[in-house]
């Protein structure tokens, strides 16, 4: 059913509370900044997502595979910006420890900096770390959760969050 996606993809502009990731101090640093674009959803909405009716998606494939993405993410948080962007992407690359995650995708082009990390726990990936640096767009996003990469990728196509179309780059060549 289409109303369950439009559902689903509302949340993705929602804001709420803390969780624990990579990002946190970083982000409740300009959370309250109105240069930023700022969507956080919680575990708790995303257990809430878990537990619709799948038999309400059987004959919506779209909607299947987002409900089957979203049931193992604990939690979202982006921050976007267009207000000194660059500058904004080396500070973020200054203070958040990436040494603790392992390199996924890093691209370069035409002043556009994507760089995507992921963390794992005994071959799960438990958290995927996105940064984009231009001059005209910084986005961080993190996705925690146990997370799927081909799935992440596909999901990317669905959700309309500035900066989530580079999550493509992480597609089933990369697991």
């Amino acid at each position: 059913m289409k109303y369950i996606v439009i559902l689903v993809l509302g949340l993705f502009s929602f804001s709420a509370s803390a969780q624990a990731d990579a990002i946190e101090k970083y982000f409740q640093n300009y959370m309250d900044n109105e240069d930023f674009t700022v969507v956080y959803i919680s575990p708790k909405m995303f257990s809430l997502i878990s537990k619709l009716d799948l038999n309400e998606v059987e004959n919506d494939p779209e909607a299947k595979m987002l409900m089957e993405t979203v049931k193992d993410i604990r939690g979202l948080r982006v921050l976007n910006t267009d207000v000194n962007a660059m500058d904004r992407y080396k500070e973020a690359m200054t203070k958040i420890n990436t040494k603790e995650y392992e390199v996924l995708v890093t691209v370069r082009d035409k002043g556009e900096n994507v760089r995507i990390w992921v963390k794992e726990d005994g071959g799960v990936i438990n958290e995927l770390l996105l940064l984009v640096g231009a001059l005209d767009e910084f986005v961080m996003l993190s996705f925690v959760g146990n997370i799927d990469l081909e799935k992440i990728s596909r999901l990317a196509n669905n959700i309309d969050i500035k900066g989530a179309e580079h999550l493509e780059k992480v597609g089933s060549d990369q697991k």
